[in-house]
């Protein structure tokens, strides 16, 4: 499509003898010639970043740009960069937007003569890009279903899947995989229109970081899968590598759910592994990782599950485990029935803080007289001796266990 598209954008800048630029529908850049003018900021930026910032792009749909039907105008905006007018040709396939190609105004005005070459221009680049439309979705089909049996129980059929997606060329032969998992809304619940679309975004968003075969992707019914496969690199920068990904596909999903609270978007890292049959092991990680956080009520925009510690041991166990493997003393002592809840608390910053009692006390704001006079109420209520490495380890499970499966 590049080269089509590019020989299309050339022919008509030097039949003008003007710069030509064609966008695709989100105003990212697909091709333009050379410039024979000076260029603005925003023509700038949008040669070197592929977009243009999120006000520009709103600047450009307040002008009408998306509903035009023939030859519009955009205004300068200096604030934005555009310094100067744009004509745009809406392009458009069995009246879908596709895009739009553009001329700039200080190179002269558009006419007739101009927009009859635009409109010719633009229904050449609609069967360009609708012609690449049906060939990626054809990839990409072909893509979800082999990730889908790369991430299945049958060792067999992952096997298969690996093979299959280096000889269609969609993955890398070697290297390390990384899977990043983004989880959205209620647990098990399917998603909404506008988070399923979110999750579309993020991840279209995450995976142009990539360079072509070295990512992989599958929306599923309450999460996204991204898997980074990155060749000829250490573990650490693999690991480093598949942070920052995460990171811009959490930003670009909490920017397309601006309604929803942060606690409804996790995302999640697995651990590297360096064969993509084995990439199933990392997908279960980080799909672990991003639902621990999201059940503790983690902060982080991003949660590695080789930094899990003590929680990558409880998640691999199920509610119904992780109930009985509570001590029923502590137990209930966090639903209040037997002390104020302060007692929890206490108990909840001694554990964390290593059994240091100054610590604690000034952690929590209070007096050491105070806080041990609260930890003897605690041993009373749940039976057990702080004192004792094995209970203050059955304790703390406890609440790393309540913290795993409180209510979200």
């Amino acid at each position: 499509m590049a080269t089509e598209l590019q020989r299309m954008v050339d022919a008509l800048g030097a039949r003008l003898e003007r710069s030509v630029a064609v966008d695709d529908r989100r105003l990212r850049l697909l091709a333009h010639s050379a410039h024979r003018g000076e260029a603005d900021a925003a023509r700038v930026g949008s040669i070197m970043n592929r977009s243009v910032p999120a006000e520009l792009a709103a600047h450009v749909a307040a002008q009408g740009a998306a509903d035009a039907t023939g030859l519009f105008t955009v205004t300068a905006r200096p604030e934005f960069g555009m310094a100067v007018e744009r004509f745009g040709m809406p392009i458009r396939y069995d009246g879908t937007l596709l895009g739009y190609v553009w001329l700039t105004a200080n190179e002269g005005p558009a006419g007739p003569r101009e927009a009859d070459a635009l409109r010719e221009a633009a229904g050449q680049a609609a069967l360009i890009l609708h012609g690449e439309r049906l060939r990626h979705e054809v990839s990409r089909s072909r893509e979800r279903e082999l990730v889908r049996d790369l991430v299945a129980p049958d060792p067999v059929l992952r096997d298969e899947a690996a093979r299959m997606l280096v000889e269609e060329d969609l993955a890398t032969a070697d290297g390390r995989v990384i899977a990043v998992v983004a989880v959205v809304g209620d647990h098990g619940e399917p998603l909404r229109e506008d988070q399923r679309l979110a999750l579309d975004l993020a991840v279209d968003h995450a995976r142009r970081r990539l360079a072509p075969g070295r990512a992989l992707s599958l929306i599923r019914p309450d999460h996204a899968l991204l898997f980074s496969v990155r060749p000829d690199t250490s573990d650490d920068e693999a690991e480093r590598g598949a942070e920052e990904l995460a990171a811009a596909l959490h930003e670009r999903l909490r920017a397309e759910l601006p309604a929803d609270p942060p606690s409804a978007c996790r995302t999640g890292v697995g651990r590297v592994r360096h064969r993509l049959a084995d990439a199933a092991a990392s997908y279960a990680e980080a799909r672990r990782a991003a639902e621990v956080a999201r059940s503790t009520g983690s902060g982080a925009p991003v949660t590695a599950y080789a930094r899990l510690g003590t929680y990558a041991l409880l998640a691999k166990l199920s509610p119904a485990e992780r109930a009985e493997s509570m001590h029923p003393g502590v137990r209930d002592l966090l639903r209040s029935r037997s002390g104020p809840a302060e007692l929890a608390d206490t108990l909840r910053a001694y554990l964390d803080e290593a059994g240091d009692a100054r610590r604690t006390a000034a952690r929590l704001h209070i007096h050491r007289s105070t806080l041990y006079n609260r930890l003897h109420r605690v041993e009373e209520l749940t039976g057990l001796s702080l004192s004792r490495g094995e209970d203050r380890l059955t304790a703390h499970l406890t609440l790393k266990i309540a913290e795993l499966d409180r209510p979200v």
